[in-house]
């Protein structure tokens, strides 16, 4: 398979996952356990499918630590995160409507007080590395070896975020949504140069799970549990 045609696959695969998210955010909104399984299937599903067409893709790349010194780095970076994003939230939370938040949750995915633990867990380490795998490692690394660099950064980034339009809808203003958004895009751009020099995910998987358990905690603060 040449460089074009791997470009393309690739391409396809992101979009395809991206506006299959929409619809079953959008229209399917199945339970989140049910929603949980659909993500697992596109973005560890597709990536081995491509596997099988493309027989010098290798998952193990993502996962190979080439300089301990990245996991200290990462982990110290993921607590500047943490604690950044509290902080952030206790400047804007009178502009941000919990309990609209919680009843849009309780309504659309069946996530309450009762299970947030769980799905907390789920969200913080499980779905944080889905998302790596997804965008970081298969959309950026994967990508940037058969087309531009500058292509790999830029679309990775903008499928990170597309795929949370859908997701972040009807829970803030437009303003603050607006934010959100470019906020997750740049992020994504971090993400990737975060991989860059060391060519695996474990750098944005930390910085994202650190990202992620602030924001549980937020959600913790918002079911009333801390």
């Amino acid at each position: 398979m040449n460089k074009n045609i791997k470009n393309i696959v690739i391409t396809a695969i992101l979009i395809f996952a991206c506006i299959s998210m929409f619809i079953i955010e959008t229209y399917i909104k199945p339970a989140y356990i049910l929603k949980s399984v659909y993500k697992i299937l596109l973005f560890a599903g597709l990536p081995m499918f491509y596997c099988a067409i493309d027989k010098n893709f290798k998952f193990k790349e993502y996962f190979i630590v080439r300089d301990k010194k990245q996991i200290f780095i990462s982990v110290a970076l993921g607590l500047g995160v943490y604690f950044f994003i509290l902080i952030v939230y206790f400047i804007i939370k009178e502009f941000i409507d919990l309990d609209n938040i919680t009843m849009q949750l309780d309504n659309n995915l069946n996530v309450n007080k009762d299970n947030f633990i769980v799905v907390a867990f789920y969200i913080s380490f499980i779905n944080s590395m889905l998302e790596e795998l997804f965008f970081r490692g298969f959309g950026f690394l994967t990508l940037s070896k058969s087309t531009s660099i500058v292509y790999s950064f830029f679309l990775s980034a903008l499928a990170f975020s597309v795929y949370h339009v859908s997701i972040l809808a009807n829970w803030f203003n437009v303003i603050i949504y607006i934010i959100f958004i470019i906020g997750l895009f740049v992020t994504g751009l971090f993400f990737n140069w975060l991989n860059l020099k060391y060519k695996n995910i474990y750098n944005s998987w930390i910085v994202h799970m650190c990202a992620n358990l602030s924001i549980n905690t937020i959600g913790f603060i918002m079911f009333g549990i801390i």
